[in-house]
Formats: C-alpha cells, structure tokens, sequence
C-alpha cells in the first residue's frame, strides 16, 4: 500500500482508527489479523507500569516489528505520564491504558498497520472531544492531561469539538507513533 489516510475529525478513540485498519484489509488479510490478535497471547491482567508491559509485549506471539510498535506506543504513554505526574518514566503507574483490553486493543491496530504495510501514514486533524471523564484520578476535562501531553503543540486538532472523550492516550500514543503528517481533508 502507498499510503494510508486516518480520518480523526469524528472519532480518533482506538476501538475507532482499529476498524478503520481493518476495513481497508481485504477478508482474508482482515481474518488473519483478528486470528493473530487472539492468538498473541495478551493477558486479561492489569499490568501496573512500563516494565510489566514491556514484558507482556515481549512474550507475544508476534512479530519483531509489532513488538517495536508496541513498545513505542507504550514509552510514549509512559513519557507523557511521568511529564503529567512529575515522576520518572520508570516510576509512571498505568491505570486505564494498563488494562490487558488497552494493551489488546493496540496490538490489534499494530497487527493491522502491519498487514496494510504503507509506505506512509498521514491524517486528519484529531478530534480529542470535550467535556469531562471520570478516570482513576477523578473526574477530568477532555483532552485528559495525558492525552493533551502525548499531542502536545505539533499535533492538530480539531477546532469544532464535539461531545465527549474521543482521544484517549492510547489513541493519541498510536497517532504519535503511526502518523507521519497531517491535512485538513
């Protein structure tokens, strides 16, 4: 595939940009990635920091690239927690992405980025919502502080909010890993 273009003006969330991925995967290659994502091996634990999940990431039955993607997705959440908590990287405690249901569901868009292998990833301004989410840390407003950390200055967003948590750090991991450039189509 030459290149591949994520539309994130309505939902940017990682259940969203994943059947996004999969819609653009012919059925067998679609049956393959979803064969592969069950049988990865990812446990329905909650693993409680970066090492824990570097070491799930590790074991999976996939790919060494998958694995590089992954563990990219998760230094980038890691970061961007330490920078909100004012802690080390190592320190950082995973709440919601640590959830084996977060780590599956960004194995499966790795799985699909590298079944549609493009030479180049670009998308649409993102649309991280508005409002408010009730979290583990209480209730905060949308974009959550890591969400907005991982987009920081250089990631587009869009102007017309609309209701509700639709970038989670996850999705915003994934986008800053994933996504080359962005345009206003």
């Amino acid at each position: 595939m030459a290149g591949l273009h994520l539309d994130l003006r309505h939902d940017a969330r990682r259940q969203h940009i994943y059947e996004v991925l999969l819609a653009r995967l012919d059925g067998q290659a679609r049956a393959s990635v979803e064969a592969r994502l069950a049988a990865a091996g990812v446990p329905d634990a909650h693993h409680h920091d970066l090492a824990e999940v570097l070491g799930t990431i590790d074991s999976l039955a996939v790919s060494e690239r998958v694995k590089g993607d992954m563990r990219e997705i998760y230094r980038i959440l890691a970061e961007a927690e330490a920078q909100v908590h004012g802690c080390a990287v190592e320190d950082t405690h995973f709440h919601e992405v640590g959830r084996g249901s977060s780590i599956t569901d960004s194995l499966g868009i790795c799985l699909a980025v590298e079944a549609l292998a493009p030479g180049r990833v670009t998308a649409t301004p993102v649309q991280t919502g508005k409002g408010t989410v009730r979290c583990a840390h209480g209730l905060l407003d949308i974009p959550a502080p890591a969400t907005a950390a991982i987009l920081a200055d250089d990631i587009p967003r869009c102007a017309e909010l609309l209701e509700g948590e639709l970038c989670t750090p996850t999705s915003a991991a994934v986008i800053r890993h994933f996504v080359e450039g962005f345009t206003g189509r």
